[in-house]
């Protein structure tokens, strides 16, 4: 699609008209094309880039600094890296990306489409809103979920439980992700007035990617709970796998494209390449050194390192985490290259992958019994994710011939897991939400405290801490809320 069309949509005033959470609704101009007229071509657009958004931005850094693909070379990125995060972060992606962004248009293209018994545009609208809603509960644990994005109803809605966001809870009236996906799916199974086409900046209105994108989805929840409910995760990743219409080519990945345009370009693009902050942000010596255990011996190099970042000096220049002291000229610094940010700033933004759906599987098969061989799917989550990165067949083989320790999954089960995640995480680079959430269940890749570590008792963060802003407005928030050092529902790691 066009991006300077979808820049026209962007304007429309639909992302605070209904109030993401309550409470935060002012003033709202009136419009002919606000959200009580907004068609589903018109809101569909915002839906899709807003999750873009939303995943792509400054909770990429945090995540990003985190899983130590990036140092903070300044600003809040060098807070992030020594570990010190508080309720005045993330406010504006509380409140504006997700619940007053996302969620919400969302929720509007879900009401408005049914009004016109579009369920093509009601089923995508529910996969992107399920999708949106995980990302906030894994980044914040209990958040308002059942009472959220209905605006005066519910001024100060409740928190639901992580628990209960992903199983549900009938008697509380709160419906599971899992069955939001299902219902979403089934609703693209059904006769739709309406169909997107250009509108549909991701898959081009292609109806049988989004059912694929969907039971990804599904394998994505299942794996992220799998520790906490196995059972549950291998009842969902059977019954994807039975269906057998899920991701299974990077064509099929579900990626958010942003414009070149100054204006229309992805957020870490603004952050990381090209604004005012991209000083602040430098590759990761401890990244580096995995993806090049041997400057000296080629062979061990993964192929994907100059895909991955730039070398814009005789070498690469990195920081290690937490480093604290005189920095290098910011003109060599190694920083994410196009693969992550797009050439022009126009991304793309990965949400739902080949590769992630390999790994998935390889780390099902092998914890929870489901079906498939681990070792044949953890080749195929390497290969995608080289093949994604423009890596030749013949290299990849070349690398993996030469780097048995890789690719050959060996020892006991736990450490084969340590093998899967830590080449899911080589592959996530640019995801660091994705890479964090995988990281807080599993414990790997293993990861050693920054230098000059801070927080609370110098560990890494297991979560965000409540927003201030909705402490103060909502007395359902628990005031003081959980801190940075207090695991979610599903970490058990």
């Amino acid at each position: 699609m066009n991006f300077a069309r979808y820049k026209k949509f962007l304007m429309v005033p639909i992302l605070l008209s209904m109030g993401a959470c309550g409470g935060f609704v002012d003033d709202i101009n009136v419009s002919p094309n606000n959200s009580s007229t907004a068609t589903p071509s018109v809101l569909l657009p915002n839906v899709l880039a807003g999750a873009g958004f939303a995943n792509n931005g400054e909770l990429n850094r945090f995540g990003s600094v985190l899983v130590n693909y990036l140092t903070g070379a300044g600003g809040s990125p060098s807070n992030y890296d020594r570990f010190s995060t508080t309720g005045a972060d993330f406010g504006n992606q509380w409140r504006f990306d997700l619940y007053g962004g996302a969620l919400i248009n969302a929720q509007k293209l879900i009401e408005v489409a049914d009004a016109s018994n579009s369920k093509t545009y009601t089923g995508i609208a529910k996969i992107m809103k399920a999708y949106a809603f995980s990302m906030a509960t894994d980044i914040w644990g209990d958040i308002p979920y059942s009472q959220a994005l209905k605006g005066e109803e519910f001024l100060q809605p409740r928190l639901d439980s992580q628990e209960d966001i992903y199983k549900g809870n009938q008697s509380e009236g709160i419906q599971s992700l899992f069955d939001l996906v299902r219902e979403g799916l089934a609703d693209l199974e059904a006769t739709s007035a309406l169909k997107p086409t250009n509108d549909d900046i991701v898959y081009g209105g292609n109806v049988d990617n989004w059912k694929r994108a969907g039971n990804t989805l599904l394998l994505k929840l299942a794996n992220t709970i799998s520790k906490r409910e196995p059972a549950l995760a291998r009842q969902v990743i059977t019954e994807v796998l039975q269906k057998n219409m899920y991701i299974t080519s990077n064509a099929q990945d579900l990626n958010v494209k942003f414009g070149s345009n100054v204006g229309s370009t992805s957020a870490i693009w603004n952050l990381a390449i090209f604004g005012s902050f991209r000083n602040e942000l430098i590759m990761s010596t401890r990244f580096l050194n995995v993806l090049r255990p041997d400057a000296a011996n080629p062979a061990k190099t993964d192929p994907r390192l100059p895909v991955f970042f730039t070398k814009p000096a005789a070498d690469y220049v990195t920081l290690d985490n937490g480093y604290v002291g005189a920095l290098p000229n910011a003109n060599t610094y190694s920083r994410y290259a196009p693969y992550v940010t797009g050439a022009q700033g126009e991304g793309p933004v990965r949400l739902l992958t080949n590769f992630q759906r390999a790994f998935i599987l390889a780390e099902s098969a092998l914890t929870l019994g489901t079906p498939g061989d681990p070792q044949a799917l953890y080749t195929e989550g390497i290969t995608a994710s080289m093949r994604l990165a423009g890596i030749s067949d013949a290299a990849i083989t070349a690398y993996l011939t030469a780097n048995p320790n890789i690719a050959t999954l060996t020892g006991t089960n736990e450490q084969k897991l340590e093998q899967i995640i830590t080449q899911k995480w080589i592959a996530w680079t640019g995801n660091g939400l994705e890479a964090w959430n995988d990281w807080r269940r599993t414990g790997y890749p293993r990861l050693t405290a920054s230098q000059n570590a801070v927080g609370i008792d110098g560990t890494r963060p297991v979560r965000a801490a409540y927003i201030t802003q909705e402490i103060e407005r909502n007395p359902n928030f628990p005031n003081p809320g959980p801190q940075s050092n207090v695991k979610v529902w599903w970490d058990v790691d």
